[in-house]
């Protein structure tokens, strides 16, 4: 029988292999071969793209941001991983930014940007993202485009269903996508349906600083894939998706596989304030970290968390329900209104779609098929709106233009299809280059997407551009869908493996974009704000550098009295005023990145000299004709020399 099962599976692959080729055959036909297609994507030079693009980083760990129509490529925010291009995680100051309850750690695998909302419509003041791998959320400040705050998610593995927001930003959730023992404890791994349990987590995300484990939900232990939060009449719900609701834990590409329907976890999260406000939450022992950087002292803190509130479905009545839902949902998407949800079922051809109305009144007439630890299931035909009966293989995805029509990308036969919200009538597909995963809308998850593009957002890329070695960037296109029939306009490759995107008018951001940090507002305990108090001080074996930059020199440039074993500690402030001026700091012999310091910042390099010497130190960040003068010299002597500490500027 297993046998059987497997070949099952190996059939899939084969229609993946099968449809891929066709594309490959197809791939230079269609809209690119015409020169309209390249003006709707141009953007002349000097002008600005219609939109910004946040493309998650996947595997680089990090965010990445294009101009749309252009594909252009406008920067890349360290996330969770670090950076030698910014320092990041490298310098004194953004270090406590990878603390975790399990010590130091430099990297995850980030998958789903999440811009903030005001009743449901993006706003342009920060941008979320998931950390998978060590379950953490990371909030971005737009108007500095930096990482600002990361949260860890206790009682939780593989942080896939996250972070979607809730329709004005309350909370950013999170989904346990592995479930584990709860609490974390030693046991057999094929006891996982009497230990293995799953967590669904709301955090606080409406005051930067403040990012915290509001509750957790014990659910049974399910593969929590995928969430959206509701808008409008669906304010004040978050539907999950579920797959391995066999609760299997080995082999699990066949025995996850098994239940004709999986579910949607329906959760009300306003009644779950309620539940904890009436003292309903009981407070489990954890440890997570909370990482801030404060844009006033431009330095990040960290600090432990040893306690969670948890509410227990059977002791809340009305709290969460499942929503029958084929086979094997991966993304659950809710349209512009709030009342329907559609569940992309990866191993149905159709997409089932819910009515969050059907859903309200089969509560209200209990129309229950079974109870699940204390969450009832609700009748599949009382609660399904319809089916859009597609044609495609792999439903993964869908988001919405704001017209009334929704976006679908099938993964196996490797296309995008529209179709009509309400009637659920296929109107157009077209196929993608190669094996869509998610696709994205600017808006298109929200109460007004702005229905213009739509990106696709591609797993494999093998002749889409020109090879690089065995691996190639992920491609993503853009299409027009701003007629009836889809046009696909450009190609361009990403950065990492980009697993979701999102993007936002881009007024809604430049207003708001800062451009130096006042120097006078500085707060940082090593600033230095004029060259009159520039000095070099020792303590012990520890030595800080208090030293400055400005357009062409270091000040001070020349220092002696180092000794090998000493910790030296440039704390470099940047006195420019002025817009896109960083100065860098890059010392010999430092087993560290650069320093790239914004125009009123201040950060701290370290470096503990190992050999005797004199060393240069230089800005790596072109500033000035007189650039390549901007360098200096440390004089390192004997351990136990007796070299005076002295430093200068401008001295023979």
């Amino acid at each position: 029988m297993k046998r059987i099962k497997l070949m099952g599976f190996g059939m899939i692959a084969v229609l993946f292999t099968v449809a891929s080729c066709n594309n490959q055959n197809s791939k230079n036909s269609g809209a690119l071969s015409n020169s309209s297609a390249a003006e709707k994507a141009y953007v002349a030079p000097g002008e600005y793209d219609e939109f910004y693009a946040f493309m998650s980083g996947g595997f680089s760990g990090q965010l990445s941001v294009y101009g749309l129509p252009s594909g252009r490529l406008l920067k890349v925010i360290p996330v969770f991983a670090q950076d030698g291009e910014k320092g990041y995680g490298y310098n004194e100051e953004t270090k406590p930014m990878f603390n975790t309850s399990w010590g130091f750690v430099p990297w995850d695998d980030a998958h789903h940007p999440e811009l903030s909302q005001t009743d449901g419509v993006t706003d342009g003041r920060w941008i979320f993202i998931n950390g998978n791998n060590t379950p953490r959320i990371a909030r971005i400040d737009l108007t500095t485009f930096e990482t600002t705050e990361i949260v860890e998610i206790p009682n939780s593995g593989g942080n896939h269903s996250s972070p979607f927001a809730t329709e004005n930003t309350e909370y950013v959730v999170a989904g346990t996508r592995f479930s584990v023992p709860f609490p974390q404890k030693d046991v057999a791994i094929n006891s996982y349906k009497e230990n293995f349990k799953g967590a669904l987590s709301y955090i606080k995300a409406d005051e930067p600083g403040e990012m915290k484990v509001a509750f957790q939900i014990l659910v049974p232990g399910f593969d929590y894939d995928l969430a959206h939060s509701g808008k409008g009449k669906s304010h004040g719900w978050t539907f999950f998706t579920t797959y391995n609701t066999e609760e299997s834990h080995t082999l699990m590409e066949v025995n996850a596989s098994q239940n004709d329907k999986d579910f949607i976890a329906a959760v009300n999260w306003k009644k779950a304030e309620e539940y904890i406000a009436a003292g309903k939450g009981k407070d489990y022992p954890t440890n997570y970290v909370h990482n801030y950087y404060d844009e006033k002292t431009h330095m990040a803190t960290s600090n432990t968390i040893e306690t969670v509130k948890v509410l227990i479905p059977s002791e809340c009545p009305g709290l969460i329900y499942y929503l029958p839902t084929p086979k094997s949902p991966h993304g659950v998407d809710v349209d512009p209104t709030g009342e329907y949800i559609v569940g992309n079922g990866k191993l149905s051809a159709d997409l089932t779609v819910h009515s969050f109305d059907k859903m309200l009144a089969a509560i209200e007439n209990k129309s229950f098929e079974d109870e699940i630890d204390g969450i009832p299931v609700l009748k599949f035909e009382d609660v399904v709106a319809g089916a859009v009966q597609s044609g495609g293989l792999g439903p993964l995805h869908t988001e919405f233009d704001g017209e009334g029509n929704a976006y679908t990308s099938f993964f196996i036969s490797s296309e995008v299809v529209k179709w009509k919200v309400g009637t659920w009538e296929v109107l157009d597909r077209q196929p993608t280059f190669y094996s869509i995963g998610h696709l994205m809308i600017p808006g298109g998850d929200s109460k007004e997407p702005s229905g213009k593009y739509l990106v696709a957002l591609n797993k494999i890329t093998k002749d889409r551009y020109l090879p690089t070695g065995p691996e190639m960037n992920h491609s993503a296109q853009l299409f027009d869908i701003s007629g009836d029939k889809m046009e696909l306009i450009l190609d361009f490759p990403t950065i990492g493996e980009p697993h979701y995107a999102q993007a936002i008018p881009a007024d809604r951001i430049i207003s708001n974009n800062k451009k130096f940090y006042p120097i006078s507002e500085n707060e940082h305990p090593h600033a230095v704000k004029k060259d009159a108090d520039v000095r070099v001080e020792r303590e012990g074996n520890v030595v800080r550098i208090y030293m400055t930059s400005i357009r062409s020199h270091f000040s001070p440039d020349n220092i002696e009295g180092i000794k090998v074993g000493d910790k030296v500690y440039f704390h470099l402030t940047n006195l420019e005023q002025d817009w896109d001026v960083p100065h860098g700091l890059s010392m010999m012999g430092a087993n560290n990145a650069e320093l790239l310091v914004m125009p009123g910042q201040t950060e701290t390099l370290l470096w503990e000299p190992t050999k005797e010497g004199v060393y240069p130190f230089y800005c790596t960040d072109f500033c000035s004709a007189l650039h390549q003068e901007m360098q200096g010299y440390i004089r390192v002597s004997a351990k136990n020399s007796n070299v005076e500490l002295k430093w200068s500027l401008g001295e023979d």
